[in-house]
């Protein structure tokens, strides 16, 4: 299996990165945008392994494939803030790490997730080092949309636009590389919009699947103000458990790859430096796991839209599958009960609140008066 097999959907892609990987002089900088879920990160991941591959292709099967897909080759630099947006002390230590020359293949290669998450200023810091990178020395960011990159940035980095999977292309994939039956795969890419990454978590986990059928069945219990104020209550506490699941494993992981890494002691008292890095580790997985939260809000508000994306479906006759179809029957009846344009105002009501929790509002807060203006 090549690199290029992790690139689900995305046959356009594969055929642009392949071409850049065999170039002797590739593009310095790249600007990876799709919506949610359509692999920019692993097609970054992609022509990063490709371009140190000990064959040139992308092979896959060699060394330093492997690790630059994984991110562990000494001269791929993968960087993922923790933060709610990159820092301008983040962007200089990766100004800095640039200019390293490469310590085992051709390039040094600088992935940044979450571009959009640069600031003005952060932008500012970066701008020189990617305008003008060292001869060795390759970007690969990564956003949504060129939009959300200062015009600075993208009008310096050559674009690859990746768009959404089909639901049987996801589904393709969670059978053949996690062993999912056939109806599971196509009944969980559908339910996650052909996001990979939410698509598998549906199909491995039934928590997860659990949760987000609760959330989508939320407004069905909703006929007057206090019911709306509960099922806020519900809402947030299903985010909280959901983020708190997904931290909580990688959180005992990483603590105790530090502990081994720094030779701590099995038993008694930590020596002081040993403490001081478990004290610095705790404090990152706290704001890391602020974030989690942060999107975990905004993905079952998202979750929460579908149930009324397929209510306005059926209200327009558009004959177009429904995402949710174990609700089918109930959905009909609400739509039944309801205009199209009371529905239009429910979806941009949640649209809503998903502007206000990525700032610092009370989630709670927002989550009740969401609610309360959905009955």
């Amino acid at each position: 299996m090549t690199v290029w097999d992790q690139l689900v959907g995305q046959h356009h892609v594969v055929e642009q990165l392949e071409r850049a990987a065999r170039d002797n002089n590739p593009t310095h900088a790249w600007l990876f945008t799709g919506p949610p879920g359509s692999g920019r990160s692993t097609a970054a991941r992609a022509l990063a392994a490709a371009l140190l591959c000990d064959h040139g292709t992308g092979c896959g099967e060699c060394h330093s494939c492997r690790t630059a897909f994984a991110g562990s080759h000494a001269d791929v630099m993968h960087f993922v803030t923790e933060n709610p947006q990159i820092s301008i002390d983040e962007a200089r230590e990766l100004v800095v790490k640039a200019q390293d020359r490469p310590s085992v293949g051709q390039w040094r290669v600088m992935i940044v997730e979450d571009a959009d998450r640069m600031t003005e200023r952060t932008s500012n810091v970066m701008l020189k080092a990617i305008e003008e990178p060292p001869p060795h020395t390759i970007w690969l960011l990564c956003a949504p949309s060129p939009m959300d990159v200062l015009v600075t940035i993208r009008s310096r980095c050559r674009p690859v636009t990746l768009k959404v999977p089909s639901a049987q292309d996801v589904a393709q994939l969670l059978v053949s590389r996690h062993k999912v039956n056939q109806e599971r795969a196509i009944e969980c890419a559908r339910l996650a919009q052909c996001h990979v990454g939410i698509a598998t978590r549906l199909a491995l986990y039934d928590d997860a699947r659990t949760r987000r059928q609760e959330v989508v069945s939320l407004p069905l219990n909703m006929r007057g103000v206090t019911q709306a104020v509960r099922a806020a209550d519900r809402l947030h506490r299903l985010a909280v458990d959901e983020s708190a699941a997904n931290a909580e494993a990688r959180n005992d992981e990483e603590r105790a790859q530090l502990l081994v890494a720094l030779g701590a002691p099995e038993s008694g008292r930590m020596p002081p430096a040993i403490r001081g890095a478990l004290n610095r580790l705790e404090a990152d997985q706290k704001r890391r796991s602020r974030r989690i939260q942060t999107d975990t809000l905004d993905r079952f508000l998202i979750d929460l839209t579908t149930f009324y994306r397929d209510v306005l479906s059926v209200q327009l006759h558009t004959g177009t599958e429904l995402i949710n179809q174990h609700l089918s029957g109930d959905i009909h009846d609400y739509a039944g009960n309801s205009s199209a344009e009371q529905t239009l105002e429910r979806i941009d009501v949640i649209s809503e609140t998903r502007d206000r929790i990525r700032t610092n509002v009370s989630a709670q807060l927002a989550f009740e008066a969401m609610m309360v203006s959905l009955v």
